[in-house]
Protein backbone atom coordinates (compact mmCIF):
# COMPACT_ATOMS: atom_id res chain seq x y z
CA UNK A 1 0.00 0.00 0.00
CA UNK A 2 2.96 2.53 1.09
CA UNK A 3 4.26 1.77 -2.08
CA UNK A 4 1.66 2.09 -4.75
CA UNK A 5 2.25 5.59 -6.89
CA UNK A 6 -0.99 7.87 -7.10
CA UNK A 7 -2.69 5.86 -5.08
CA UNK A 8 -5.20 7.46 -2.12
CA UNK A 9 -6.39 5.55 0.76
CA UNK A 10 -9.81 6.09 2.02
CA UNK A 11 -11.44 4.10 4.95
CA UNK A 12 -15.03 2.22 4.55
CA UNK A 13 -17.17 -0.91 4.61
CA UNK A 14 -15.55 -3.45 2.75
CA UNK A 15 -17.26 -4.05 -0.06
CA UNK A 16 -17.62 -7.62 -1.10
CA UNK A 17 -18.42 -9.27 -4.48
CA UNK A 18 -21.89 -10.88 -4.40
CA UNK A 19 -23.79 -13.47 -6.38
CA UNK A 20 -27.26 -14.80 -6.37
CA UNK A 21 -28.29 -18.11 -3.38
CA UNK A 22 -29.76 -19.98 -6.11
CA UNK A 23 -30.98 -20.20 -9.75
CA UNK A 24 -34.55 -18.71 -10.20
CA UNK A 25 -36.94 -18.92 -13.72
CA UNK A 26 -39.58 -17.62 -15.15
CA UNK A 27 -41.20 -16.94 -18.45
CA UNK A 28 -42.65 -13.59 -20.50
CA UNK A 29 -42.82 -11.67 -23.57
CA UNK A 30 -39.98 -9.67 -25.47
CA UNK A 31 -40.93 -5.97 -25.64
CA UNK A 32 -39.71 -5.89 -29.02
CA UNK A 33 -40.00 -9.42 -30.74
CA UNK A 34 -43.03 -9.94 -29.62
CA UNK A 35 -41.77 -13.98 -28.26
CA UNK A 36 -42.32 -15.74 -25.15
CA UNK A 37 -39.10 -16.36 -23.70
CA UNK A 38 -37.64 -17.74 -20.68
CA UNK A 39 -35.27 -16.11 -18.31
CA UNK A 40 -32.94 -17.60 -16.21
CA UNK A 41 -31.16 -15.83 -13.34
CA UNK A 42 -27.88 -18.26 -11.87
CA UNK A 43 -25.11 -17.83 -9.27
CA UNK A 44 -21.78 -17.44 -10.47
CA UNK A 45 -18.08 -17.52 -9.17
CA UNK A 46 -16.26 -14.42 -8.04
CA UNK A 47 -14.73 -12.79 -10.82
CA UNK A 48 -17.26 -14.14 -13.50
CA UNK A 49 -19.08 -10.74 -14.26
CA UNK A 50 -22.46 -10.81 -15.67
CA UNK A 51 -22.48 -13.04 -18.31
CA UNK A 52 -26.07 -13.27 -21.09
CA UNK A 53 -26.26 -16.76 -22.74
CA UNK A 54 -28.60 -17.52 -25.67
CA UNK A 55 -29.34 -21.02 -24.39
CA UNK A 56 -31.11 -21.62 -28.43
CA UNK A 57 -27.82 -20.88 -30.00
CA UNK A 58 -25.24 -22.13 -27.45
CA UNK A 59 -23.66 -18.46 -27.40
CA UNK A 60 -22.38 -16.60 -24.62
CA UNK A 61 -22.17 -12.60 -24.63
CA UNK A 62 -20.36 -10.54 -21.42
CA UNK A 63 -22.08 -7.33 -20.57
CA UNK A 64 -19.62 -5.15 -21.81
CA UNK A 65 -20.08 -1.71 -23.58
CA UNK A 66 -18.00 -2.39 -26.53
CA UNK A 67 -20.48 -5.50 -26.91
CA UNK A 68 -23.62 -3.32 -27.38
CA UNK A 69 -24.81 -3.23 -31.11
CA UNK A 70 -27.82 -1.46 -31.37
CA UNK A 71 -29.40 1.13 -29.29
CA UNK A 72 -32.71 1.94 -30.72
CA UNK A 73 -35.25 2.08 -28.29
CA UNK A 74 -33.32 -0.57 -26.17
CA UNK A 75 -29.47 -1.77 -25.12
CA UNK A 76 -28.75 -5.12 -27.35
CA UNK A 77 -26.04 -7.35 -27.37
CA UNK A 78 -24.51 -8.48 -30.00
CA UNK A 79 -22.06 -11.64 -30.79
CA UNK A 80 -21.57 -14.22 -33.91
CA UNK A 81 -24.68 -12.54 -35.68
CA UNK A 82 -26.67 -12.95 -32.75
CA UNK A 83 -28.11 -10.80 -30.68
CA UNK A 84 -30.11 -10.13 -26.79
CA UNK A 85 -31.72 -7.26 -26.78
CA UNK A 86 -33.59 -5.13 -24.15
CA UNK A 87 -30.59 -5.85 -21.59
CA UNK A 88 -30.96 -3.06 -19.64
CA UNK A 89 -33.68 -3.43 -17.09
CA UNK A 90 -32.08 -6.69 -15.92
CA UNK A 91 -28.49 -4.81 -15.33
CA UNK A 92 -30.31 -2.08 -13.96
CA UNK A 93 -31.64 -4.69 -11.13
CA UNK A 94 -28.44 -6.23 -10.57
CA UNK A 95 -26.57 -3.01 -10.29
CA UNK A 96 -28.92 -1.33 -8.04
CA UNK A 97 -28.82 -4.13 -6.03
CA UNK A 98 -24.56 -4.22 -5.64
CA UNK A 99 -24.49 -7.98 -7.90
CA UNK A 100 -21.51 -8.92 -9.10
CA UNK A 101 -21.67 -12.11 -10.81
CA UNK A 102 -24.33 -14.09 -12.40
CA UNK A 103 -25.25 -16.05 -15.86
CA UNK A 104 -28.46 -14.70 -17.27
CA UNK A 105 -30.11 -16.94 -19.82
CA UNK A 106 -32.68 -16.86 -22.65
CA UNK A 107 -33.81 -18.57 -25.24
CA UNK A 108 -34.46 -16.36 -27.85
CA UNK A 109 -33.28 -12.37 -28.79
CA UNK A 110 -34.38 -10.51 -25.78
CA UNK A 111 -34.91 -10.44 -22.17
CA UNK A 112 -38.74 -10.40 -21.35
CA UNK A 113 -40.06 -7.29 -20.62
CA UNK A 114 -42.34 -8.00 -17.77
CA UNK A 115 -44.02 -4.79 -16.35
CA UNK A 116 -41.84 -2.22 -17.98
CA UNK A 117 -39.66 -1.85 -15.03
CA UNK A 118 -36.99 -3.19 -13.11
CA UNK A 119 -39.67 -4.50 -10.14
CA UNK A 120 -40.04 -7.87 -11.42
CA UNK A 121 -35.99 -8.36 -11.89
CA UNK A 122 -35.62 -7.27 -8.53
CA UNK A 123 -38.41 -9.58 -7.18
CA UNK A 124 -37.01 -12.68 -8.88
CA UNK A 125 -33.43 -11.69 -7.50
CA UNK A 126 -35.00 -11.36 -3.91
CA UNK A 127 -36.60 -14.56 -4.50
CA UNK A 128 -33.12 -16.08 -5.52
CA UNK A 129 -31.61 -14.78 -2.41
CA UNK A 130 -28.16 -12.80 -2.55
CA UNK A 131 -25.11 -13.81 -0.82
CA UNK A 132 -21.68 -12.17 -0.41
CA UNK A 133 -18.80 -14.28 -1.72
CA UNK A 134 -15.19 -14.27 -0.66
CA UNK A 135 -13.48 -11.80 -2.59
CA UNK A 136 -13.40 -7.48 -2.74
CA UNK A 137 -15.06 -5.86 -5.28
CA UNK A 138 -13.37 -3.25 -7.40
CA UNK A 139 -14.62 0.00 -9.01
CA UNK A 140 -14.01 2.20 -11.70
CA UNK A 141 -12.99 6.08 -10.43
CA UNK A 142 -14.00 8.76 -12.78
CA UNK A 143 -10.61 11.35 -12.51
CA UNK A 144 -11.42 13.58 -15.00
CA UNK A 145 -14.92 14.79 -16.80
CA UNK A 146 -15.85 13.07 -20.10
CA UNK A 147 -18.80 14.41 -21.79
CA UNK A 148 -20.69 13.20 -24.64
CA UNK A 149 -23.66 14.96 -26.89
CA UNK A 150 -26.09 15.11 -30.25
CA UNK A 151 -27.40 18.30 -30.40
CA UNK A 152 -29.20 19.40 -27.20
CA UNK A 153 -28.67 16.29 -25.48
CA UNK A 154 -25.95 15.25 -23.75
CA UNK A 155 -24.32 13.21 -21.09
CA UNK A 156 -21.20 13.48 -18.34
CA UNK A 157 -19.14 11.04 -16.32
CA UNK A 158 -17.51 13.53 -13.51
CA UNK A 159 -15.48 13.29 -10.15
CA UNK A 160 -17.46 12.78 -7.24
CA UNK A 161 -17.34 12.64 -3.89
CA UNK A 162 -17.20 9.67 -1.41
CA UNK A 163 -19.25 10.21 1.09
CA UNK A 164 -17.06 7.52 3.10
CA UNK A 165 -17.75 5.01 0.79
CA UNK A 166 -17.65 4.53 -3.12
CA UNK A 167 -20.22 6.06 -4.56
CA UNK A 168 -22.17 7.71 -8.10
CA UNK A 169 -24.56 10.72 -7.91
CA UNK A 170 -26.72 10.64 -10.42
CA UNK A 171 -28.79 13.64 -12.20
CA UNK A 172 -31.06 12.94 -15.19
CA UNK A 173 -32.77 15.65 -16.79
CA UNK A 174 -35.85 14.87 -19.68
CA UNK A 175 -37.82 17.21 -22.30
CA UNK A 176 -40.63 16.43 -24.23
CA UNK A 177 -43.48 18.15 -26.01
CA UNK A 178 -46.22 16.13 -25.13
CA UNK A 179 -47.80 17.71 -21.68
CA UNK A 180 -48.51 14.63 -20.02
CA UNK A 181 -44.16 14.29 -19.66
CA UNK A 182 -43.15 17.78 -19.88
CA UNK A 183 -39.63 18.90 -18.23
CA UNK A 184 -38.51 16.87 -15.61
CA UNK A 185 -35.39 16.27 -13.61
CA UNK A 186 -34.73 13.81 -10.85
CA UNK A 187 -30.92 13.38 -8.90
CA UNK A 188 -30.21 10.47 -6.22
CA UNK A 189 -27.12 8.48 -4.44
CA UNK A 190 -27.30 4.70 -6.34
CA UNK A 191 -27.45 2.29 -3.15
CA UNK A 192 -29.38 -0.75 -3.21
CA UNK A 193 -31.87 1.39 -0.72
CA UNK A 194 -32.11 4.46 -3.13
CA UNK A 195 -32.51 1.68 -6.65
CA UNK A 196 -35.54 0.20 -4.49
CA UNK A 197 -37.48 3.59 -3.72
CA UNK A 198 -37.02 5.77 -6.36
CA UNK A 199 -36.35 3.50 -9.26
CA UNK A 200 -37.29 -0.07 -9.66
CA UNK A 201 -40.69 0.60 -10.62
CA UNK A 202 -40.82 3.28 -13.32
CA UNK A 203 -41.92 1.60 -16.20
CA UNK A 204 -40.75 2.45 -19.87
CA UNK A 205 -43.10 4.65 -21.53
CA UNK A 206 -43.89 5.66 -25.31
CA UNK A 207 -46.23 8.24 -27.49
CA UNK A 208 -48.86 7.03 -28.99
CA UNK A 209 -48.08 9.32 -32.37
CA UNK A 210 -45.05 7.06 -32.78
CA UNK A 211 -46.98 2.95 -32.09
CA UNK A 212 -47.82 2.49 -35.48
CA UNK A 213 -43.42 3.40 -37.16
CA UNK A 214 -42.19 1.42 -34.67
CA UNK A 215 -44.48 -1.60 -35.74
CA UNK A 216 -43.50 -0.99 -39.26
CA UNK A 217 -40.06 -0.82 -38.32
CA UNK A 218 -40.78 -4.26 -37.14
CA UNK A 219 -40.40 -2.99 -32.98
CA UNK A 220 -42.77 -2.87 -29.55
CA UNK A 221 -44.35 -5.65 -31.18
CA UNK A 222 -45.04 -6.89 -27.80
CA UNK A 223 -45.75 -3.70 -26.34
CA UNK A 224 -49.29 -2.94 -24.22
CA UNK A 225 -50.60 -0.99 -21.97
CA UNK A 226 -49.27 -4.13 -19.48
CA UNK A 227 -45.82 -3.13 -20.04
CA UNK A 228 -45.32 0.31 -20.91
CA UNK A 229 -46.85 4.03 -19.82
CA UNK A 230 -48.21 5.36 -23.40
CA UNK A 231 -49.20 8.95 -23.45
CA UNK A 232 -51.00 10.63 -26.13
CA UNK A 233 -50.95 14.69 -25.78
CA UNK A 234 -51.75 15.57 -22.14
CA UNK A 235 -52.99 11.86 -21.31
CA UNK A 236 -51.88 8.94 -19.88
CA UNK A 237 -53.82 6.22 -21.49
CA UNK A 238 -52.88 3.58 -18.94
CA UNK A 239 -56.16 2.83 -16.83
CA UNK A 240 -54.05 2.76 -13.68
CA UNK A 241 -52.50 6.24 -14.37
CA UNK A 242 -49.06 6.42 -12.90
CA UNK A 243 -47.29 5.08 -10.39
CA UNK A 244 -45.89 8.70 -9.46
CA UNK A 245 -45.96 11.56 -10.78
CA UNK A 246 -42.36 11.61 -12.50
CA UNK A 247 -42.34 8.40 -13.76
CA UNK A 248 -40.78 9.19 -17.01
CA UNK A 249 -37.51 10.55 -15.49
CA UNK A 250 -37.08 7.75 -13.07
CA UNK A 251 -37.45 5.39 -15.41
CA UNK A 252 -34.42 7.01 -17.97
CA UNK A 253 -32.27 7.22 -14.56
CA UNK A 254 -33.16 3.49 -14.56
CA UNK A 255 -32.40 2.86 -17.56
CA UNK A 256 -28.87 4.64 -17.20
CA UNK A 257 -28.08 2.61 -14.58
CA UNK A 258 -28.84 -0.68 -16.57
CA UNK A 259 -26.58 1.15 -19.25
CA UNK A 260 -23.57 2.24 -17.05
CA UNK A 261 -23.10 -1.62 -15.75
CA UNK A 262 -21.72 -2.33 -19.14
CA UNK A 263 -18.91 -0.29 -17.78
CA UNK A 264 -18.36 -4.02 -16.02
CA UNK A 265 -17.63 -2.16 -12.91
CA UNK A 266 -19.65 -0.04 -10.12
CA UNK A 267 -18.76 3.56 -10.76
CA UNK A 268 -17.35 5.95 -8.52
CA UNK A 269 -17.79 9.41 -9.67
CA UNK A 270 -21.17 11.48 -10.47
CA UNK A 271 -23.29 11.33 -13.81
CA UNK A 272 -25.43 13.95 -15.07
CA UNK A 273 -27.33 13.80 -18.34
CA UNK A 274 -29.94 15.77 -20.33
CA UNK A 275 -32.72 14.36 -22.93
CA UNK A 276 -29.98 11.30 -23.41
CA UNK A 277 -30.50 8.02 -23.61
CA UNK A 278 -29.17 4.42 -24.41
CA UNK A 279 -26.91 5.62 -27.31
CA UNK A 280 -25.51 8.28 -25.70
CA UNK A 281 -25.23 5.92 -22.32
CA UNK A 282 -22.88 3.30 -24.74
CA UNK A 283 -20.88 6.65 -26.51
CA UNK A 284 -20.40 7.86 -23.34
CA UNK A 285 -18.70 4.48 -21.90
CA UNK A 286 -16.83 4.24 -25.32
CA UNK A 287 -15.35 7.61 -24.67
CA UNK A 288 -14.71 7.23 -21.10
CA UNK A 289 -12.53 3.96 -21.90
CA UNK A 290 -10.90 5.30 -25.09
CA UNK A 291 -9.22 7.92 -22.19
CA UNK A 292 -7.10 6.00 -19.77
CA UNK A 293 -6.45 9.74 -18.29
CA UNK A 294 -9.99 10.07 -16.95
CA UNK A 295 -10.29 6.42 -14.47
CA UNK A 296 -9.26 4.21 -12.64
CA UNK A 297 -9.29 1.26 -11.33
CA UNK A 298 -9.58 0.92 -7.20
CA UNK A 299 -9.62 -2.16 -5.37
CA UNK A 300 -10.76 -2.69 -1.63
CA UNK A 301 -7.79 -4.42 0.25
CA UNK A 302 -8.27 -5.68 4.05
CA UNK A 303 -6.79 -4.10 6.94
CA UNK A 304 -6.59 -5.02 10.52
CA UNK A 305 -10.32 -4.27 11.98
CA UNK A 306 -12.15 -5.45 9.31
CA UNK A 307 -12.12 -2.39 7.44
CA UNK A 308 -10.84 -1.34 4.18
CA UNK A 309 -8.31 0.61 2.16
CA UNK A 310 -9.65 1.85 -1.02
CA UNK A 311 -6.45 1.91 -3.14
CA UNK A 312 -5.48 2.93 -6.86
CA UNK A 313 -4.42 -0.04 -9.35
CA UNK A 314 -3.60 -0.07 -13.14
CA UNK A 315 -6.96 0.94 -15.37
Amino acid sequence: MDGLPGAFQVMFAMPRQRTLKSAIFCRGIGLHSGRRITLGLHPAPVGHGLVFRRTDLALDIPARFDRVGDTRLCTALVAGGARIGTVEHVLAAFAGLGIDNALVTVDGPEIPIGDGSADDFVFLLDSAGIIEQDAVRGAIEILETVRVSDGPAWAELAPGELFGQPVLEMEAVIDFPAPAIGRQGLSLVLSPESFRAELARARTFALASEIAALHEAGLARGGSLENAVVVDGARVLNPSGLRMADEFVRHKLLDAVGDLALAGAPLIGRFRAERAGHRLHNLLLRALFSRPEARRTVVAEPVAGGRALLAAAAA
